[in-house]
């Protein structure tokens, strides 16, 4: 087997560490320095793409949906979600790191179809958390794909995202029924207990990373109901 070679780093910012891009062939790799190792790779997406087909059910037929991906990655969770709406929706991905973005109009890119490419594709390069905390109501799913799960480890800001006031943004940023999911490499039974909290109606998935095998992922959807202005 040929050997990784190394094409390009990027540092997380807040001292987040270092991500470097490797290909070996038609294989891409993402990897963070330090003991996390690989956090991801071109040929195992399938827990990414779940991510974007249960968040985005609920609006495969809604004309003007408005969907925001939270972290481009290898562009799997955005090019699922764009397969997921309708011709004249729109889906806004945000990205952290501008050399994540590079990479994907690059060769990586060719891994998930270029999804950047799709005219129904916006990009908001800067942390999520911040437009986040400026939303108003306006999207009808938020994917969330930025760490591991709800925790910090690869950028410490991501925190607050999963905080009680992260959490409450989030809720208020969505449409009435608008479906937040998130991506975890586990479960998590205190960061369901939040989303309850804040009001939103929850379910839990378990995918696996590959097509009915590989590692098995958690996808926590939470629902925003309906509340009349009567209510």
């Amino acid at each position: 087997m040929k050997s990784l070679n190394k094409l390009a780093t990027a540092i997380i910012p807040n001292n987040g560490g270092e991500l470097t891009l490797y290909r070996r062939e038609n294989e891409f790799s993402i990897r963070l320095s330090g003991v996390r190792g690989e956090l991801m790779n071109s040929g195992v997406y399938n827990s990414e793409q779940e991510l974007a087909k249960l968040g985005c059910a609920h609006i495969q037929n809604k004309d003007n949906a408005e969907v925001l991906v939270g972290g481009l990655g290898m562009g799997y969770t955005l090019a699922a979600a764009l397969a997921c709406v309708t011709a004249n929706s729109r889906v806004t991905v945000a990205e952290l790191i501008p050399e994540v973005l590079e990479w994907n109009q690059g060769p990586l890119g060719e891994c998930a179809g270029r999804p950047l490419a799709d005219p129904r594709c916006h990009v908001r390069l800067g942390d999520i958390a911040e437009l986040i905390k400026m939303q108003e109501p306006a999207f009808d799913a938020i994917l969330l794909d930025v760490d591991n799960g709800p925790e910090g480890i690869t950028h410490s800001n991501n925190n607050w995202l999963y905080s009680t006031d992260g959490i409450e943004a989030l809720y208020d940023s969505l449409r009435p029924e608008g479906m937040l999911a998130v991506w975890s490499a586990g479960a998590d039974s205190m960061f369901v207990i939040q989303l309850k909290k804040a009001g939103f109606v929850v379910s839990v998935r378990t995918v696996r990373a590959r097509p009915g095998k590989g590692s098995r992922h958690t996808i926590f959807l939470a629902k925003k109901p309906w509340r009349s202005s009567l209510a």
